[in-house]
């Protein structure tokens, strides 16, 4: 089953985010006070981000969180794939496969992104049964952190 994140979901939640960020698909973890953010955003409403929990046999399991945006390229609403998490011992049961086939169903898009460590190889065989392509460029990005840090003078 595949469910909306509640407010009672949240140390569930900052548990498989701290999972999702320690395990070696991920090429640094964040800081943890950007758990709450994301999470107080999911209550507050889907105009912007949005989690699912996933369920298996009635058991939490894992969870995806989405962001959403206008693209011009696409022509549309654009939705990223920010993170998915199932846990290990309810890997290779489908449930990944399960919450694309939700996505597609549930939430149209005109595009939807991921992205995906290069050497994560088992996730990118999943997105590439499910549609996705490798993209011919490179993303560049100033996070928020990073920039006062700059602009203070500190370097990054």
């Amino acid at each position: 089953m595949i469910r909306k994140i509640t407010e009672n979901d949240r140390e569930l939640y900052y548990d498989y985010i701290d999972k999702f960020y320690s395990s070696d698909v991920v090429n640094a973890p964040i800081p943890k006070e950007n758990y709450k953010l994301a999470f107080d955003e999911f209550m507050r409403s889907d105009e912007y981000a949005f989690c699912y929990i996933f369920e298996y046999d009635g058991v939490p399991c894992g969870f995806a969180s989405l962001s959403k945006t206008f693209s011009q390229e696409a022509g549309g609403i654009s939705i990223t794939l920010e993170e998915i998490y199932v846990d290990e011992k309810y890997r290779n049961k489908g449930i990944g496969k399960k919450f694309f086939e939700f996505l597609f169903k549930n939430i149209p898009a005109a595009r939807y992104r991921l992205e995906v460590e290069l050497d994560n190889e088992k996730a990118k065989r999943l997105y590439e049964q499910m549609g996705f392509e490798a993209l011919p460029y490179m993303q560049m990005v100033i996070d928020k952190h990073n920039k006062e840090c700059f602009e203070k003078g500190e370097g990054i």
